[in-house]
């Protein structure tokens, strides 16, 4: 027993010394990562994932990569800090939401395609698969930025909140004012299922919704719970009409003046920590909602027969924007969403062959 324990203590110390981080001043490269996400390891995807990157990178190149991390918006916005990244000298990478990122590679746009997804295992199946990677390698080409992951911003699946009603139908959004976020995409979107959009900033939200400059808005279900929206709306419903998305983007410049060796652990690395990231961000919405619906006065699930109706009104519009008026080619539409009707298919009957058979 004496020898089984003592086999385990020295175990348990091997993994913690290939975990730690190793001394910054042996290191010949430094890779800082900006976010805007508070810097705590429990309530948000992206600041563990990062430490977890951070942990992995620097115990494997024995300390010659030096990761910083820095949250909180500290080094600039989102698109100040992705535009360091693309010179890559004091910012070697960024995580940037689906606006931004449309900023600096304007195809992500397909992205926004409202119902994309029906469920977490079809929206992680696409995002790490190869359609996705091969479709991210245009970002490299316009802006010399390069893909490495995409986290799920705060759950990935979005819910309503308002003071006016409970959505349940599509008839329940006529006329509500909804805060978006400054995205030409979620403005067409909401039109098309009669609301009026309302583009604000995160920052002016609370208060617009205390004033009723806006009488609701959409986000995943870790937001209301975070920023205590119960407070300011009476009602909650789980749409996932939009699936948000965090971009995780590197300097190819920085990456390319790596050693091989280094760019494979990078890139290994990343990998892992996008897939810890999923879990954190499942573990925050199941959260968020179960809490709204102790909070909110009112909380509801859509049935999939509305999230139907809804989708069979609100894409071809989307559509209809998303090419004559923001300049997509219709057939990167088309492409994307026989991609998704693919994985559709595909996972369920793989399922059925490895577990049900």
């Amino acid at each position: 027993m004496n020898l089984q324990r003592s086999a385990l203590h020295a175990t348990l110390l091997t993994c913690i010394a290939v975990l730690a981080p190793s001394p910054a001043s042996a290191a010949r490269f430094t890779m800082v990562i900006s976010h805007l996400g508070p810097e705590d390891l429990t309530n948000n995807e992206m600041h563990p994932a990062m430490k977890h990157f951070e942990s992995i990178v620097e115990a494997r190149t024995g300390g010659d990569i030096d990761v910083q991390v820095f949250g909180n918006g500290q080094l600039g916005s989102e698109v100040e800090t992705t535009k360091q990244a693309q010179a890559g000298k004091t910012v070697q990478a960024t995580l940037i939401s689906s606006g931004a990122m449309s900023s600096f590679f304007p195809a992500y746009q397909i992205i926004t395609t409202p119902f994309l997804f029906p469920n977490y295992r079809i929206a992680r199946a696409y995002f790490d698969g190869e359609w996705h990677a091969n479709f991210m390698r245009g970002a490299l080409k316009s802006s010399g930025l390069r893909y490495l992951g995409t986290l799920d911003d705060g759950g990935g699946f979005v819910a309503f909140t308002n003071n006016k009603r409970l959505i349940k139908s599509l008839e329940d959004l006529k006329g509500l004012k909804i805060r978006v976020e400054e995205n030409p995409a979620h403005v067409a979107t909401m039109k098309a299922l009669g609301a009026s959009a309302t583009p604000l900033p995160w920052g002016e939200v609370l208060t617009a919704l205390g004033t009723g400059l806006a009488d609701g808005q959409f986000n995943a279900p870790g937001i209301s719970l975070a920023f205590k929206l119960w407070e300011v709306n009476q009602y909650t419903t789980f749409s996932g009409h939009v699936y948000t998305t965090i971009s995780w983007m590197m300097s190819d410049k920085w990456f390319q003046s790596l050693p091989p060796e280094h760019r494979q652990v990078v890139i290994e690395a990343a990998r892992e920590a996008t897939q810890v990231s999923h879990g954190i961000a499942v573990l925050a919405a199941l959260t968020g909602w179960d809490v709204s619906c102790k909070k909110f006065k009112q909380c509801w699930i859509l049935t999939k027969a509305e999230r139907d109706r809804m989708a069979a009104v609100a894409r071809p519009a989307w559509k209809q924007w998303v090419t004559k008026d923001f300049g997509v080619d219709a057939k990167l539409v088309d492409q994307l969403w026989a991609e998704v009707a693919r994985i559709e298919t595909e996972v369920p009957a793989l399922d059925l062959k490895r577990y049900g058979q």
